[in-house]
């Protein structure tokens, strides 16, 4: 094949990493050895917008609207040369290539300041311990986002960081607000976009353009995109995928669309992308296309060649962030959440662990879509072997492993890879709080390198869990978190409420449930949304069965995700809002656990009908698990050094043996009988991570057995096993 594609990811996602995309399909079209050349149009936008020669066109660009502008807007066009002389300093601190500004920034008048550095009162408390170039991002971030708040009301009201015009994709049923804009003169930005899109095109001459619309705070941007190229360059094919069109565009009948672009594609990419390739090139026809929308003789139809099968995650590439402006990159603090800021703050390589959801019953989430449905898990020796490839070609060791839920088997085999491996990583990822979290399994996860989880939570009442199949309880939640808390990973709880059917009743319960979570030190983050309904998930699909009456039964030619409803039996939700944001936000700082739930809300509420140590409880309670036989024995301790002695004891000697175990923080002395001890001596290594052994609990217990006469279950259940399990023994 011929044919040189340009991914695209359009403006905007986030600042401080690229979103994967493009990267994955370029690792998948290198392998079918397709050439192609991927941009993050978003970072190159926001860099040239915020450097002193954007400034210094935006506010000549502004000067005819500062009549009609805010007190505050006024005050930064005034401001603006102080704008335009820190913004290139600044923006290299955020890229971390000018760390000692961090100094000027904090102890000096340098940065002009507007409306939001009025949020200035909370950095003792927030900043106080964590460091100058934390304040100093924070600080500058401020500064960033008083510009923001600038270009929002005095140059182009759909400007966002991590967003573009949203609004008009979150209101996308119809698509005739889209389209009137994209018809409208082009804005500041949208000339800074186009002129960086045409520089690319020149460049790179390619035959197609893929675009990833992840969100829809890119949607207007890609359109804008299509436009300019079919103006241009009518003969340059355009492609448009990725998650606004696998959740919204489903069931697409909008002609216009294809005024901007010439495919749509649904789900997995690489099969479809292929598909077009061939069918640009002469090699099949229109029939053979893979899940993709296409605009023929005047109708808009779908094609979907049910012989062609995906590629398996075996065989779609590692991914390949080559091209990409990695350094260019800014690391923001925007809000003092533990999680957020690891969503926003350094790069993260991203890289996906297993295909869909292993769990994929929740009923609130889009369990009928193919990219949750489908469970495809990869390989740990496969991703290690892409991680190392990934740390090599963009020099970075940081990974968010994007899955909907990563299954707990396949990150034990992970972390037993990357620790046999010797790797140096530091990722985190979401997970569901389900048992096999055990306090082995997360004391392994860190050993690797994981330094943090999400995972939802939902709503905390073991009713609404229930009839969420979620399948956990909050017993159990409470016990998982603890496990990966007291492993030294942190925990971020996502939370819901406003679920069909939940009380007023339920919802402060949840509240206390939050509360205690917190209390305990075993959730350190967490995030309160509001329930929305979908057409592709469980509820959305069969919303009688749980008490909600649908009422936008419409559907748009357009977009069709979002549904409109009516909770017949629950309360009325949205009045909880403020109430449950204050308290989470208090709560993540160690504050206000003392306060009555009531007083977080202006109006009336019940009291909690939950007793106060309900997760004390829950950490503390003795599950009488029974281990299983097959259980798997790893060591991931040093060799112990071994030392022999005899002890006399009432005129007896005894032979005994001291193990020396050199940990990384201490050095832990086991005293015990020369037999036991040799025979540990013997066996230790043969259950060391770096051994790809698979040894179990009851070749463990056989091997006892053969060299001592004694009953294993009294060691096992001894102070010594102890010690050594404290020590590095895990059993998994």
């Amino acid at each position: 094949m011929n044919s040189k594609l340009l991914l695209i990811t359009p403006p905007f996602t986030q600042l401080n990493t690229s979103y994967p995309a493009t990267a994955y399909l370029k690792g998948f079209l290198n392998t079918i050895k397709v050439e192609s050349f991927q941009i993050d149009l978003g970072i190159e936008v926001i860099l040239a917008l915020f450097s002193g020669t954007g400034l210094t066109n935006m506010f000549e660009q502004a000067k005819d609207e500062q009549n009609t502008c805010s007190e505050n807007s006024t005050r930064i066009f005034k401001l603006q040369q102080n704008y335009i002389q820190t913004i290139d300093s600044v923006i290299a601190f955020l890229q971390g290539s000018n760390p000692s500004l961090a100094y000027l920034i904090c102890e000096s008048n340098y940065l002009p300041e507007a409306s939001r550095f009025a949020e200035l009162d909370d950095l003792e408390w927030a900043f106080g311990t964590m460091g100058i170039q934390d304040k100093a991002k924070h600080l500058a971030t401020l500064y960033l986002e008083d510009l923001g708040d600038f270009i929002t009301e005095c140059i182009d009201p759909h400007f966002g960081f991590s967003r573009y015009a949203e609004r008009l994709g979150r209101s996308a049923n119809s698509f005739d607000e889209i389209y009137g804009e994209l018809n409208n003169p082009n804005t500041f930005i949208d000339n800074i976009l186009v002129e960086l899109l045409g520089k690319h095109i020149s460049n790179q001459k390619p035959d197609l353009v893929a675009l990833s619309v992840p969100f829809p705070g890119n949607l207007y941007s890609a359109f804008k995109c299509g436009q300019w190229i079919k103006k241009k360059h009518p003969k340059i094919k355009v492609i448009f995928g990725g998650g606004f069109a696998n959740t919204e565009l489903r069931s697409l009948s909008e002609p216009r669309v294809f005024e901007f672009i010439d495919f749509v594609c649904l789900d997995d990419g690489e099969l479809p992308l292929l598909q077009i390739i061939k069918h640009v090139e002469g090699f099949c026809g229109l029939d053979d296309l893979k899940r993709t929308y296409f605009y023929n003789n005047g109708n808009i139809k779908y094609y979907n060649n049910s012989l062609a099968k995906d590629f398996s995650q075996e065989l779609v590439g590692t991914p390949d962030y080559s091209d990409l402006l990695l350094n260019k990159y800014i690391s923001v603090i925007e809000i003092v959440n533990p999680m957020h800021r690891l969503w926003s703050d350094g790069r993260w390589n991203k890289l996906t662990l297993a295909h869909g959801c292993y769990w994929a019953q929740c009923s609130f989430c889009d369990t009928t879509l193919d990219y949750i449905g489908r469970y495809e898990p990869s390989k740990a020796k496969l991703l290690c072997d892409r991680i190392e490839s990934i740390i090599n070609q963009t020099g970075q060791t940081g990974f968010h492993f994007v899955d909907e839920a990563a299954p707990p088997a396949l990150l034990r085999e992970l972390s037993l890879e990357i620790l046999r491996r010797k790797l140096t990583v530091s990722w985190w990822t979401n997970v569901r709080f389900e048992k096999k979290f055990s306090k082995d399994l997360c004391r392994l996860m860190a050993a690797s390198g994981c330094i943090a989880i999400s995972g939802g939570l939902e709503v905390a009442s073991d009713r609404l869990l229930k009839l969420i199949n979620k399948g956990v309880t909050i017993r159990q939640v409470a016990r998982v978190t603890n496990n990966f808390t007291q492993a030294g990973i942190m925990v971020h709880a996502y939370l819901m409420y406003g679920f069909p059917t939940q009380t007023e009743q339920e919802t402060i319960d949840s509240l206390e449930v939050v509360r205690q979570l917190f209390e305990q030190g075993i959730v350190q983050s967490g995030f309160w949304h509001q329930f929305a309904m979908t057409v592709h998930s469980p509820v959305g699909q069969d919303a009688e069965k749980f008490h909600t009456k649908i009422t936008n039964t419409q559907m748009g030619t357009f977009a069709n995700n979002d549904l409109e409803f009516k909770d017949i039996k629950g309360s009325s939700h949205s009045k909880f809002a403020e109430g449950l944001r204050v308290s989470i936000f208090n709560y993540m700082q160690g504050l206000g656990f003392d306060l009555p739930l009531s007083d977080w809300f202006a109006f009336k509420t019940p009291k909690t009908s939950l007793l106060p140590n309900l997760v004390e409880d829950a950490i503390a309670e003795h599950l009488n698990l029974d281990i299983n036989p097959g259980n798997r024995i790893i060591w991931m301790g040093k060799n112990p050094e071994i030392n022999y002695f005899v002890k006399n004891k009432k005129g007896k000697n005894f032979e005994m043996a001291e193990l020396h175990l050199i940990t990384k923080t201490n050095e832990i002395v086991i005293k015990l009988e020369k037999e036991k001890a040799d025979w540990l001596m013997h066996f230790l290594p043969k259950i060391s991570i770096a051994q790809e052994n698979k040894t179990s609990y009851q070749q463990m217990e056989n091997d006892y057995n053969q060299h001592l006469n004694e009953n294993f279950q009294l060691f096992w259940y001894s102070k010594t096993m102890d010690v050594l399990r404290e020590g590095g023994l895990l059993i998994l």
